[in-house]
């Protein structure tokens, strides 16, 4: 496939710079699972990642390219997109990065955990010293024991590795490896798979959700499909639309690339995902046998979301078909009522007109006392005070009075 040339450096871009076909980048072909698209691409960012090639700014370049090809063939959508019209019907969108904090200086992790703190979806990766050292066989691997949990704290951007024995009788039954902090600490359960030289490669990885009082990850082999929720997916497009958080709640709910374990020894890490602190974690490894029921209502439930998933598309286009004529509605109701409101203030204006008696302002409460007061004090000003004296005297008190003989009563 020759290469796209975007739409703003068709527009007259002073430096013309030609993309590479995402599918070129990854060194995979148009038919490759989403599993071959991310393990070329861990292979592809560990290579040129900016921590193995200091300063090189042709690396830097190159693991740019990298992942904006991975976040284009990871997403279905964005890969039918490509697929169908090239990087005009993807580069609108926002494409969002993620982030290795073991890279960033402490002033960019700051900012990164306040606006994580705000609310501001944050998509981070695990450490490429993490994945480098994996890969070289450099790491420590402590057993894990089907039913018996382990409780560790592991440091931020670092990891903890586990290994699982399963038998072929317990992978037929299903097998299932949950990790939870009590804390709501963010971490990553993380499954690699065993290179020929010995290494480990990531396979999967499972970002740690809030459920109830805990954090918790998990990943279920179980023979059968099983889904998990990214609720990261569209959170931009989300944030801009608030109907958009409800549509597109489950978009993020997509099939896991692993349904089962061959029997064997299988490799597990947490990893530490916090800004600044450690986690306190808890991870135990279990066998499907014995939860028969919860198989099957996990089964049934899925089934239901993505029946639910498929719902919310048709149940958008008539929301917002409606509502759009809601908003019209509320508008003209406005409106109308403002209209009719003007019409009865000029009929009742016509009302009053039909009149000789010419209208009287009423004077305000002030003026009002302020005319009394003007007038007490005019008639205050006519009395005489002697006249006043003069007459109180005349008064006879009612003791004076003389009765029988002239004695005063």
């Amino acid at each position: 496939m020759p290469p796209h040339r975007s739409k703003s450096e068709k527009n007259g871009g002073m430096t013309e710079h030609l993309r590479r076909d995402p599918y070129e980048v990854l060194g995979v072909s148009k038919n490759s699972t989403d599993q071959e698209i991310k393990s070329a691409y861990r292979k592809m960012a560990l290579k040129h990642h900016p921590d193995k090639n200091g300063n090189d700014p042709v690396a830097a370049d190159k693991f740019k390219e990298v992942t904006f090809s991975y976040n284009i063939l990871s997403d279905p959508d964005k890969r039918s997109q490509y697929d169908a019209a090239g990087f005009e019907a993807v580069e609108a969108d926002n494409q969002e990065l993620e982030l290795d904090l073991s890279s960033l200086g402490a002033v960019n992790t700051m900012f990164a955990a306040l606006f994580s703190k705000l609310g501001v979806p944050i998509k981070t990766t695990v450490s490429a010293t993490v994945l480098e050292e994996a890969l070289n066989g450099a790491v420590t691997i402590r057993p894990l024991l089907l039913g018996q949990p382990i409780y560790r704290k592991v440091e931020k951007q670092c990891a903890h590795f586990y290994s699982v024995a399963v038998t072929e009788e317990e992978a037929r039954d299903g097998f299932v490896c949950r990790v939870q902090s009590s804390d709501k600490s963010k971490f990553k359960l993380l499954y690699f798979d065993l290179e020929e030289n010995g290494g480990l490669s990531l396979a999967l990885q499972e970002d740690s959700a809030k459920t109830g009082k805990v954090t918790a990850a998990g990943m279920y082999f179980l023979g059968f499909p099983v889904y998990c929720l990214d609720q990261t997916v569209n959170s931009v497009a989300a944030a801009k639309d608030p109907d958009a958080a409800f549509f597109k709640k489950l978009d993020g709910f997509q099939q896991c690339e692993v349904t089962e374990l061959k029997p064997g020894t299988h490799v597990f890490a947490v990893y530490g995902d916090n800004f600044f602190k450690s986690v306190s974690y808890t991870i135990e490894a279990i066998c499907a046998a014995p939860f028969i029921e919860e198989k099957e209502n996990l089964r049934a439930v899925e089934a239901e979301i993505l029946s639910k998933r498929a719902e919310l598309s048709k149940f958008e286009t008539d929301y917002r078909e409606v509502l759009a004529q809601f908003t019209e509605m509320t508008s003209r109701y406005a409106n109308e009522m403002q209209e009719i409101d003007e019409l009865l203030k000029q009929r009742n204006e016509i009302h009053a007109s039909y009149t000789t008696v010419p209208l009287i302002k009423r004077s305000s409460s002030r003026n009002k006392s302020k005319a009394a007061s003007e007038e007490a004090k005019e008639d205050g000003e006519v009395r005489d005070p002697k006249h006043s004296t003069r007459d109180r005297t005349k008064k006879k008190k009612w003791y004076n009075i003389k009765v029988d003989g002239g004695k005063p009563c």
